[in-house]
């Protein structure tokens, strides 16, 4: 059976810098009407950076729609017609000021498919030197540096909530143990 979804039209509600929100009708696999809400996104990157002695540099910052302060590897959204590598490398250089780091892709996330359509590509970067950050206006970071073991025991312990640095850096720790 095929469960694939057919759009019969589109339907933009809300068209905002970051985010477009659309109420679709569509044709269920079955043949039925039905529709979906859900939201457009350009899509992101996120870097883990690995130094040699295997810790890694996280960003604490705050976060307005949790109310608190996250633990997070660098990330961000792509600018238009960025490549996910060229937005890591943006990324990564202006939240730590690392910069010529061999980067590594371990692969993509959907960070809610249901409802959002945000892919964030993940990066593994080690070899880099260090430089200044040059954070987003709006942007308000702290460098925390950790072993990536007791990262990873943080986010084991429900420390560390954030789901793209969950991933990235279980991901790496496995990755590592090959």
């Amino acid at each position: 059976m095929d469960f694939s979804e057919k759009t019969v039209k589109e339907n933009l509600i809300f068209d905002g810098k970051i985010l477009h929100l659309y109420k679709d009708d569509i044709l269920l696999p079955n043949g039925h009407p039905a529709f979906r809400e859900y939201i457009r996104h350009q899509g992101a990157v996120c870097v883990v950076p690995l130094t040699e002695q295997k810790d890694i540099i996280l960003v604490e910052q705050y976060r307005y729609p949790m109310k608190s302060l996250t633990l997070e590897i660098p990330a961000g959204k792509l600018d238009p017609g960025e490549t996910p590598l060229q937005g890591a490398v943006r990324e990564l250089e202006e939240e730590t000021g690392l910069r010529n780091a061999d980067l590594r892709f371990i692969g993509e996330l959907y960070t809610s498919p249901a409802i959002l359509t945000e892919v964030i590509h993940m990066y593994i970067a080690t070899g880099f030197t260090a430089g200044e950050q040059h954070p987003d206006d709006d942007e308000f970071v702290r460098l925390v540096t950790m072993p990536l073991d007791k990262a990873v025991q943080k986010i084991l312990d429900g420390e560390i909530k954030d789901a793209k640095t969950q991933a990235a850096v279980l991901k790496t720790a496995l990755l590592l143990k090959d």
